[in-house]
């Protein structure tokens, strides 16, 4: 059951983004935030609870409409705190420069502290051992990093308890990044001419990319692991799937905040098309023994993909009756949406049924379908690999030009 936030720094950070923005209807979705929030609801508090997520992803989708990328994480953000996702130190940590601060210096002192006891581990190590090798150091501190697994929280008196704050401090971890600044100049002046002349003939833009595709290569990396571990959940899955519409393909501009449409749909990855229409991603398992399945020597797809497909078929029916609806109220086209199912992999298949059958049957069901299409797991990590690989040979430097007569 979800645990629903409110108060007033999350009123006061809505009220503050509200001057950030001068697009009227983004401005008309906040005001209804406020106005759960407020004193419009009788409450001596702040209004809370699903109404308030809706509001808060409203804001996000009209900006996301708009092409304000930014002010919408802003706003997904509040609503993944409204909802009980994030904790508070979160949205601090973005749009509170204070609290920021905050937070920046206690890293600042547990990484200093963190080295202290490094040294002291390496002093201990040359006091029992002074002939100690830089070999003899890596085995140690490999031994340590070992030996973390092992670590847990016990129930009796000698065990560690973590209290509610230092829980918050482990999440905190989890969506920030430690970035050093203020470094010291560089040993010498030759090194620091060195720098200076790559900065100054540093492509911007270039290095925006090549920093891009880097994070996609890692949330593509993270993605084949789930996708490897046989117990891998649904959720599991849309975990490291969201906010990555790049994955399935270029015809889409972002990832909707609202995956709510009707009220007896919910989206697992609503994409937005370039087109303003909608696209239905419905996420299943990987896992799937029975994907593909062979009868009287045909093969065919199994049961776990036919009802993967009817859902996402009730899903595309639900909104076209929803129509006029839907655009009205949240500015989003669906007579014209379609849906990907993205279910199983040839690796979990049963029956000796090997890739090349599996990629065969899904084709012969893809040709037949006209708004659903099927794929597995495998083809939407190889599609994005290729993709990927596509984007870093963009990036290559030209070649030397051939010298002229």
């Amino acid at each position: 059951m979800a645990t629903f936030r409110s108060g007033f720094t999350l009123w006061q950070m809505v009220t503050d983004a509200r001057e950030l923005t001068e697009h009227p209807s983004v401005r008309e979705r906040i005001d209804a935030v406020q106005s759960i929030m407020g004193p419009a609801f009788g409450r001596t508090g702040y209004g809370k609870g699903r109404p308030l997520v809706n509001a808060l992803e409203d804001v996000a989708q009209e900006a996301l409409l708009l092409g304000d990328f930014e002010f919408a994480q802003r706003f997904q953000r509040f609503a993944a705190y409204a909802g009980g996702e994030l904790f508070l130190e979160i949205l601090e940590n973005h749009y509170d420069e204070r609290a920021r601060r905050r937070s920046e210096e206690y890293m600042r002192r547990l990484t200093a502290m963190g080295a202290d006891r490094a040294v002291a581990v390496l002093d201990a190590l040359c006091q029992d051992n002074p002939d100690a090798t830089v070999g003899d150091v890596r085995d140690l501190f490999r031994g340590i990093a070992l030996s973390v697994d092992h670590l847990g929280i016990g129930d009796g008196e000698g065990g560690i308890r973590l209290p509610t704050r230092e829980r918050r401090r482990l999440q905190q971890y989890g969506h920030m990044e430690l970035v050093l600044r203020g470094l010291p100049r560089p040993a010498s002046a030759e090194a620091a001419h060195m720098v200076g002349d790559l900065l100054a003939d540093a492509d911007v833009e270039l290095l925006a990319q090549l920093l891009e595709l880097k994070t996609r290569r890692a949330g593509l990396d993270a993605l084949r692991v789930v996708v490897e571990d046989p117990a891998s959940s649904e959720k599991a899955l849309h975990d490291r799937l969201k906010n990555q519409e790049w994955i399935f393909g270029g015809a889409y501009v972002a990832e909707l905040a609202r995956r709510q449409y009707t009220s007896d749909t919910i989206l697992d990855i609503p994409l937005l098309r370039g087109d303003g229409a909608i696209h239905v991603v419905e996420l299943k398992r990987a896992n799937i023994e029975k994907l593909v399945i062979r009868r009287d020597g045909h093969l065919m797809l199994g049961a776990p993909a036919h009802h993967a497909v009817s859902q996402a078929q009730n899903y595309l029916r639900a909104m076209d009756e929803n129509r006029q609806a839907i655009l009205a109220d949240h500015g989003v086209d669906t007579r014209r949406a379609s849906a990907t199912v993205v279910i199983g992999h040839p690796r979990y298949v049963s029956e000796g049924i090997t890739p090349q059958e599996i990629a065969e049957t899904l084709r012969t069901y893809n040709t037949h379908a006209a708004r659903i299409e099927v794929v597995t797991y495998e083809t939407l990590l190889e599609s994005a690999a290729r993709m990927l690989a596509l984007s870093s040979a963009r990036q290559e430097p030209d070649q030397a030009e051939e010298p002229t007569a």
